[in-house]
């Protein structure tokens, strides 16, 4: 996508978004206070977190673990799909963003069907398969890139057959075709698709995106 296209992808993005998606008080507000977190303004879209909706309905999910919180945004739109009777486990570093999160959680009626994990997403993965957690329907990674392989498996690792893993911002403005890049996140979306191409116990795709936060994608895969 070059510099020209960009505004016409994004006139595409709030049209569709205008059009398809109802993002409530509770959403928007939601969205806005990632400014009061770590990473501001790296949350997923409006269109993007209906998607999120979407498919775990389509999915059928009623456990959902998510990799990455932040303000809670897309928990919150995950939250809401898997319904009162459903449950999402969220794993998040940074307690500054948890605060923001929980605030956001409760705004939206959702809280009660809401764990967040505080501390390393990967030591949180680990200590719920040492307990023994009941497996997860639908796994979304979107934290760090450097970490996507672990993700992975502690997807894999937390899933069953069936499970649907989605892993946001593979493409990253076509980096990741870069064999040669030096950067950390291109370097780990590069060893996911290693893992995925690789892994005979995951099915497997990924797709590029264009719109409000410029060229990226996501992988879409399903355990065995």
């Amino acid at each position: 996508m070059t510099d020209q296209d960009a505004p016409t992808a994004a006139a595409v993005d709030r049209y569709l978004t205008d059009m398809l998606v109802n993002e409530d008080e509770a959403l928007r507000l939601a969205r806005e206070s990632s400014a009061e977190t770590t990473a501001p303004g790296i949350e997923i879209t409006p269109a993007q977190g209906a998607f999120l909706a979407l498919i775990a309905q389509i999915a059928g999910a009623r456990r959902v673990l998510e990799f990455g919180t932040l303000a809670g945004y897309s928990t919150i739109w995950i939250a809401r799909a898997v319904g009162p009777e459903g449950h999402v486990v969220t794993c998040e570093l940074s307690e500054q963003n948890a605060a923001v999160a929980r605030r956001n959680l409760e705004r939206a009626g959702v809280s009660e069907r809401v764990d967040i994990l505080v501390g390393p997403a990967l030591d949180s993965a680990r200590s719920l398969a040492q307990e023994g957690t009941e497996p997860f329907d639908l796994v979304f990674v979107d934290a760090d890139k450097p970490n996507n392989p672990g993700y992975l498996e502690q997807a894999v690792q937390l899933g069953r057959p069936g499970t649907v893993l989605i892993v946001d911002n593979v493409v990253r403005g076509g980096a990741i075709v870069d064999a040669s890049s030096e950067d950390p996140n291109v370097i780990g979306v590069r060893a996911l698709m290693d893992a995925l191409h690789d892994d005979p116990r995951i099915d497997a795709t990924a797709l590029q995106t264009v719109g409000l936060k410029g060229w990226d994608g996501f992988s879409l895969a399903r355990i065995r």
